[in-house]
């Protein structure tokens, strides 16, 4: 019988260990890595191509979201199934838009994501009792002509990265070399993100990316 391959993607170790020992007792799912943030997921992705990948949302580095952008680019193969915490409607349209298969939140009893791990290796989808509903709003809002955007919608991938790495606080020098980008290019960067983001200072920026789950106080 062939094994599917998971990969484990979340910064709170406990977490994975949990995930671990739940799987476990399944014969047909085979756990192949871990992943502590967003950048190790993308890494690991490539070399271990696993079958699906279980991630978090809020990572430092590199978050849950633009990760899923990353590895869908690298391998639409791929299936993701994101395992968080927040249930905001920006994440499930965000994340939905960026192709995952599956959305669990982390209240619901552990026996969904294996629920999820299942429907997804058949190709099928699952979410949490909760998306449905905020995506039907959305989509409602939409025809409405009530959705507007925020400006985040707006950056580049790139630009998403430079804006959670200068609101965890690292310096210029430090996110051009993580990066491997000149210092000229996080400076171009930040300049456009904060005229996207109608930011006047980067605690203006860290406030931002607090209300969108992307750091922590």
């Amino acid at each position: 019988m062939k094994k599917t391959r998971v990969l484990l993607v979340d910064d709170h170790k406990v977490v994975v260990e949990g995930i671990k020992s739940a799987l476990a007792d399944h014969a047909d799912l085979e756990v192949v890595g871990e992943a502590r943030n967003g950048h190790q997921a993308v890494k690991l992705a490539g070399s271990l191509n696993p079958d699906i990948i279980v991630m978090d949302i809020s990572m430092p580095g590199l978050n849950g979201i633009d990760a899923t952008l990353q590895v869908k680019k690298l391998n639409p193969d791929i299936r993701i199934i994101i395992f968080t915490m927040y249930s905001q409607k920006e994440y499930i349209i965000d994340l939905f838009k960026a192709g995952i298969s599956a959305y669990v939140l982390k209240e619901d009893p552990l026996s969904d994501l294996f629920f999820a791990i299942q429907a997804v290796k058949k190709g099928g989808t699952y979410f949490s009792t909760a998306a449905p509903t905020l995506l039907v709003r959305h989509l409602v809002e939409l025809e409405g002509g009530k959705k507007t955007k925020d400006g985040f919608d707006r950056l580049s991938l790139r630009e998403r990265e430079v804006f959670q790495l200068l609101a965890e606080g690292m310096a210029i020098k430090d996110i051009a070399d993580q990066l491997c980008i000149s210092r000229k290019t996080v400076e171009s960067h930040k300049y456009n993100i904060m005229e996207k983001l109608n930011a006047s200072t980067v605690v203006d920026l860290v406030k931002i990316a607090i209300q969108k789950g992307l750091v922590h106080i």
